[in-house]
């Protein structure tokens, strides 16, 4: 029988792209929530022997806290299920379990607790956790007194005496003094020579390899590959320098996006851009059909101007031209500018159909630019009305019969 069977297991967290803070508003706007479903996991297979030391690797975000988290079931899997045999004991985050006001000495018991101890059981041990956390007279103390390295040992202490068959953690090794992490690794490897079952999450690529004889890599919520300590981080380790070079080109390719998106001589730089609702002056990304909007944009001010001009576009997302102004167009007389400058750009009610679009902006003269943003920010229309095109007039219907 394996001690840790994870058959099929996807995970999600819901992300909404609009937050209503009050209970006031998550009433009035609860038709206009707009959310995506992240899936961290995706159809995980991994059966872990009793006994084996197994490293799970891979870069931030890949999903690696998460199925650990899974593994000591603090939260739980939208798919599939995940059998633990034998008792756990983990160190999934510092302090964890711990309550700030008590003292070290309490929170041992308390802790232990949490892991399935009794209390004659926590007795027979306490000495043991004590001279392994080397805390003295601190231990006395609320914990909420102690530094990073005083939580990590006693945090480190109560799991590994949890005399557990299954022990998880989560990068918590890299914190406290050289020397404790050396012990906290001799612990490991005689937890390990016990023939107990160790997952560890880091990204201390040596300490896996020294102590782990599996890895687990994963990325992007799947497993890219396990096997061999050696031959996985040596995998890993290439796709990484691989992927730093891919991002260097990316890096070079979107600088030369941006120098092709933006232009002028920068007597007047464009330094930001919000999107208000008018009534209530809060800034928005997502705009309801007819909705009264401003939209101010700023600009530094490098050298004093002559009446300068001011413009902005509206594009769809599919790179239609859906409006366009200026304050010459508008018949505006703007002043000479020598300090920095907000413009607001009002719409009474826009009449845009539902769907994505950029705003572009500018600022110049009447022969060149001074700096013209393309695609400067997204916004999105909604509309309980899926009608077609870019523009949505005021109307109506008169249909008259014979």
């Amino acid at each position: 029988m394996n001690a840790i069977d994870v058959n099929g297991v996807s995970k999600k967290y819901r992300l909404y792209h609009d937050y209503a803070p009050t209970l006031k508003e998550k009433i009035l706007f609860r038709n206009r929530s707009s959310y995506e479903d992240l899936w961290v996991l995706k159809d995980i297979d991994l059966q872990i022997e009793p006994g084996q030391t197994v490293g799970l690797i891979g870069q931030n975000g890949s999903g690696k806290s998460t199925l650990l988290k899974l593994m000591s079931q603090i939260i739980y899997p939208d798919k599939g299920e995940i059998k633990m045999n034998g008792r756990v004991s983990s160190l999934l985050e510092l302090g964890a379990g711990f309550h700030p006001d008590f003292t070290g000495l309490e929170n041992i018991y308390m802790n232990a607790a949490i892991f399935g101890m009794a209390r004659k059981e926590i007795d027979r041990r306490l000495d043991a956790i004590l001279e392994f956390a080397e805390l003295g007279d601190f231990i006395n103390s609320a914990v909420r007194t102690y530094s990073s390295g005083m939580y990590m040992r006693l945090a480190f202490s109560v799991a590994i005496n949890v005399n557990a068959d299954i022990l998880l953690i989560d990068e918590i090794l890299s914190v406290g003094d050289q020397n404790f992490q050396l012990k906290c690794f001799d612990r490991i490897r005689e937890i390990k020579g016990a023939g107990k079952t160790v997952v560890i999450v880091s990204h201390d690529l040596p300490s896996i390899e020294r102590l782990c004889n599996r890895v687990v890599w994963l990325n992007n919520g799947v497993i890219a590959q396990q096997g061999k300590a050696i031959d996985v981080i040596d995998q890993y380790t290439d796709f990484n320098t691989q992927e730093r070079f891919e991002v260097a080109i990316s890096k070079a390719a979107m600088q030369e996006e941006q120098e092709r998106l933006r232009w002028g001589s920068k007597e007047l730089e464009f330094v930001g851009l919000k999107i208000l609702d008018s009534v209530t002056q809060k800034e928005i990304s997502i705009i309801d059909y007819g909705q009264s909007i401003e939209i101010c944009f700023e600009f530094k001010c490098n050298k004093p101007v002559e009446k300068p001009l001011f413009g902005i576009a509206i594009y769809s997302i599919e790179g239609v031209y859906c409006y366009g102004t200026n304050t010459m167009i508008d018949r505006i007389e703007t002043n000479s500018v020598s300090s920095d400058v907000t413009v607001r750009f009002i719409i009474d009610e826009l009449l845009l159909t539902q769907g994505k679009y950029w705003i572009d902006i500018a600022a110049a003269s009447i022969d060149f630019d001074y700096d013209y943003i393309r695609k400067v920010k997204e916004f999105e229309i909604i509309s309980p009305i899926s009608d077609l095109g870019i523009y949505r007039p005021k109307h109506k219907w008169a249909i008259d019969t014979l």
